[in-house]
């Protein structure tokens, strides 16, 4: 059985298969419970639709209303919602264990900027072959980026990661850090 996705689809005009409804007008204003033949009668008099509202109601509560601006309100509002949500990306910058001063220097700064930005950064120390062997370089390294951006950002858990060939920790801007970004 497959579900469905999303609210359902109100019914509207003639697909209202019930005997009479509570009618409410295009003002808000309850009329009452009236025959489902003559809520469509003052609806189409007015040029309007007849939707349902509260199909679980006893009786069904019905309004009269322009459907499809209705449908293009609600289009309009679940836009307008989806542009106000943040979304914190994850960004990656990877070291090596015998990293040279001027590329730490410029991946750092790059961790600063994303966290600066209000970014979470992976920060991952990548070993080959005979690397694996001293593991403690590369958590050294680690370490010294933590303490270098340490005013911008913190790591999320004090653990670090070894993922196959990787070792990593993740950063996460400070709270006020992280407000200022994405007020601007």
């Amino acid at each position: 059985m497959m579900e469905r996705q999303g609210p359902p689809k109100a019914r509207i005009n003639r697909q209202i298969r019930v005997s009479s409804v509570r009618l409410i007008d295009e003002n808000g204003t309850q009329v009452g419970v009236v025959p489902v033949e003559e809520a469509l009668e003052i609806a189409q008099s007015r040029g309007l639709d007849l939707v349902e509202v509260a199909p679980d109601a006893r009786p069904v509560v019905c309004r009269i209303m322009d459907y499809g601006r209705f449908n293009y309100e609600q289009q309009k509002k679940a836009q307008a919602a989806k542009r106000k949500q943040h979304k914190v990306e994850i960004k990656q910058i990877k070291y090596r264990p015998a990293i040279d001063e001027h590329d730490f220097e410029t991946k750092t700064g790059k961790v600063i900027k994303f966290l600066g930005q209000g970014h979470k950064v992976r920060v991952t120390v990548m070993f080959r072959k005979r690397e694996m062997r001293r593991q403690e370089t590369g958590a050294m390294v680690l370490d010294r980026v933590i303490e270098t951006v340490k005013e911008h950002g913190i790591p999320e858990d004090r653990s670090r990661q070894m993922m196959g060939r990787d070792l990593s920790v993740t950063l996460a801007p400070h709270k006020k850090d992280a407000a200022a970004a994405t007020s601007s």
